[in-house]
C-alpha cells in the first residue's frame, strides 16, 4: 500500500452514487491500520471562519477508503485526531 499523503485530494463516492472530492487533512496508524481524516475541497478552501466537517475514514490493504463500522472504533480513531489536530 502507498503511504497516503496530507493535502492530497481524492474523489469519493455517498450513498446516493454523488461524488466529491476530499482533501487528507491528517493521517494516523492504529494497530497496523491507516486511518485519515478528510474534509470536502470546496469547504476547505472556503474563506470563512465556519468549522468544516471531518470526516475518518479507514485505508484498506488496497488503499481504498472504507467507512469506520463501529462506534467503538470510531471514538477510539476520532480521539487520536483530536490529540493530533488540536496539537497543530
Amino acid at each position: 500500500m502507498e503511504n497516503i499523503e496530507v493535502g492530497e485530494v481524492f474523489t469519493i463516492i455517498d450513498e446516493n452514487n454523488e461524488e466529491h472530492e476530499v482533501e487528507v487533512l491528517a493521517s494516523i496508524n492504529m494497530e497496523g491500520t491507516v486511518y485519515v481524516a478528510v474534509g470536502f475541497v470546496e469547504d476547505i478552501q472556503a474563506e470563512t471562519e465556519e468549522d468544516i466537517d471531518i470526516f475518518f475514514l479507514k485505508v484498506d490493504q488496497d488503499g481504498d477508503f472504507s467507512p469506520i463500522e463501529s462506534d467503538e472504533e470510531f471514538e477510539k480513531v476520532s480521539s487520536a485526531f483530536d490529540e493530533i489536530l488540536n496539537d497543530e
